[in-house]
């Protein structure tokens, strides 16, 4: 090590040449660290990001599912042969009596939520208007 200092104090140009070699090494050696370290942070907010994404989409499958059996759960607000399956805006229309060829009194459009979901805008805007009775009945002919 000592023959190496030696010889570099005498040739100044090759001193300069192992200092730009050095100091390149020590640049790259860090900015190899720094993508390991990303790499690393980025790895446990992929990871993060995948186990949401699934989450929600297990609570989708789960709603949709739900949406389909609703109609024959306890406590359901008609009998289901009086139900129509919609799915977008509403979930169900349905005819409470019409199966059983009683007379029609309401007409109900019903949202099914599973767990903590909550209305979304559209839907929360079709509860307004019939909370409000803005509903009405149309007749179009061809």
């Amino acid at each position: 090590m000592n023959t190496l200092l030696k010889w570099l104090q005498n040739n100044s140009a090759y001193t300069l040449i192992f200092g730009i070699i050095l100091l390149f090494l020590i640049v790259f050696a860090a900015f190899k660290a720094g993508q390991a370290v990303t790499r690393l942070s980025m790895s446990s907010v992929i990871k993060k990001a995948r186990e949401d994404a699934l989450n929600r989409s297990k609570a989708v499958l789960g709603g949709l599912a739900a949406e389909q059996v609703a109609p024959f759960l306890p406590e359901f607000p008609c009998s289901p042969a009086d139900c129509r399956f919609v799915g977008k805006p509403v979930d169900f229309i349905a005819f409470p009596g019409s199966s059983a060829g009683e007379e029609i009194k309401e007409v109900l459009l019903i949202e099914v939520k599973t767990g903590e979901s909550q209305l979304s805008k559209r839907e929360k805007e079709i509860r307004d208007c019939i909370e409000k009775g803005r509903v009405r009945y149309c007749l179009y002919r061809i």
